[in-house]
C-alpha cells in the first residue's frame, strides 16, 4: 500500500508542475511585443479589435490572435518590363521601380488580397494609358513627366488600401532594335555634329589668338619706334643746346677777352689815335676771313689814308 501511494503523489506533482508550466506559457504566449516601425492587427474570434503600435501589449488566450504583422517602412518593387504601344504604334519594352508606404495596417490588410500583385498590375495598367497618349520621342524625353503621372495615379488608386505611393521611376525605356539602330546612327552622327563645331571653334579661337598676337606685336613696334624717336628728337636737342651753349661760352669768353684788352688800354692812357689803330687791326684780321664784303667806319678810312700817306712820305 505504502508503495502505491508514492507513486500517485509524485504523479500529483508532476501534473501540477505540467499544469504550471502550461499556465505559464499561455501567460507568455498572450504578451506581445511590437518592434519600431512595425504594427499588428489583431482579431478576437475572427472579428478585428485594433491595431497595436510599437510597445508591449497582451492579448487574450484563444480568443485574440495577431492577424498580420505590418512593415511600416518605406517598400521597393522592382517590376519586370511591361510591353507597352506609343500613340505611333512603336512597341517598347518599360519596366518600372516603386517605391510605396503601408499608411493604414487595417486597410492593408483587409482593402485587397495580395497588394503586391494589386500594385503590379496597377502599374502596368496606368503605365500602358500614359505612354499611349504619347509618341516615341516624347517618351523617350519625358521621363520625369511620365514618373509624375504614375506616382499622382497610382497614389489615388491605391489609397483605399492604406498604401501610399511615394514615387515611381522608369528604369529602363526599351525600343525595338531596328530603332536602337536608327537612334545608335543619330546619336553618333550627333557626335560628330559637335566635333565638328568644337573643330571648327578651336580653329577659330586659334586664329583669333594668333591675330591678337600680331596686333600685339605691331602695338608693341610702334610704341618701341615711338619711344625711340623720342629719345632720339630728345637726344638731338640735348646736343643742340649743349653746342648753343658752349658757342655762347666761347662768345662770352671772347666780349669778356676784349671788354678786358680795352679796360687795359684805357687804364695804360692810350689816346683816340691809339684806338683807332687798333680798330683798324681788328679790322685786318676780319678781312682775313671768308667775308666778301666789309664795312670800315669813315673814321678808320681817315685813319688809313693818313697811314697811307706817311707810307709814302717815308718812303720819298
Amino acid at each position: 500500500m505504502l508503495a502505491m501511494a508514492i507513486p500517485e503523489k509524485l504523479f500529483g506533482s508532476i501534473a501540477i508542475i505540467a499544469i504550471v508550466l502550461v499556465v505559464v506559457g499561455i501567460i507568455i504566449s498572450c504578451i506581445k511585443i511590437v518592434p519600431q516601425a512595425t504594427a499588428f492587427v489583431v482579431e478576437r474570434l475572427g472579428a478585428y479589435i485594433g491595431t497595436w503600435g510599437v510597445g508591449l501589449h497582451f492579448k487574450l488566450p484563444f480568443l485574440d490572435k495577431v492577424a498580420r504583422r505590418v512593415s511600416l517602412k518605406e517598400q521597393v518593387i522592382d517590376f519586370k518590363p511591361q510591353p507597352v504601344i506609343t500613340k505611333d504604334n512603336v512597341t517598347m519594352q518599360i519596366d518600372t521601380v516603386v517605391f510605396f508606404q503601408i499608411t493604414d495596417p487595417k486597410m492593408y490588410a483587409y482593402g485587397v488580397v495580395n497588394p503586391i500583385m494589386a500594385i503590379e498590375n496597377l502599374t502596368a495598367t496606368t503605365l500602358r494609358n500614359i505612354i499611349g497618349e504619347l509618341e516615341l520621342d516624347q517618351t523617350l524625353t519625358s521621363r520625369e513627366i511620365i514618373n509624375t503621372k504614375m506616382r499622382t495615379q497610382l497614389d489615388v488608386a491605391t489609397d483605399p488600401w492604406g498604401i501610399k505611393v511615394n514615387r515611381v521611376e522608369l528604369k529602363n525605356i526599351i525600343p525595338p532594335r531596328e530603332i536602337q539602330d536608327s537612334m545608335e546612327k543619330q546619336m553618333k552622327a550627333e557626335r560628330e555634329r559637335r566635333e565638328k563645331i568644337l573643330q571648327a571653334e578651336g580653329e577659330k579661337k586659334s586664329t583669333i589668338l594668333v591675330a591678337e598676337g600680331h596686333k600685339e606685336r605691331a602695338i608693341l613696334d610702334a610704341q618701341a619706334e615711338k619711344e625711340a624717336a623720342i629719345l632720339r628728337a630728345e637726344a638731338k636737342k640735348e646736343a643742340m643746346m649743349r653746342e648753343a651753349e658752349g658757342q655762347a661760352a666761347a662768345i662770352l669768353k671772347v666780349q669778356q677777352a676784349n671788354a678786358e684788352g680795352i679796360r687795359l688800354i684805357k687804364e695804360a692812357g692810350a689816346d683816340q689815335a691809339v684806338l683807332q689803330v687798333k680798330s683798324l687791326e681788328a679790322f685786318a684780321k676780319a678781312a682775313e676771313g671768308q667775308a666778301t664784303k666789309i664795312i670800315i667806319p669813315s673814321e678808320i678810312q681817315g685813319l688809313a689814308g693818313a697811314l697811307t700817306a706817311l707810307k709814302e712820305t717815308v718812303k720819298n
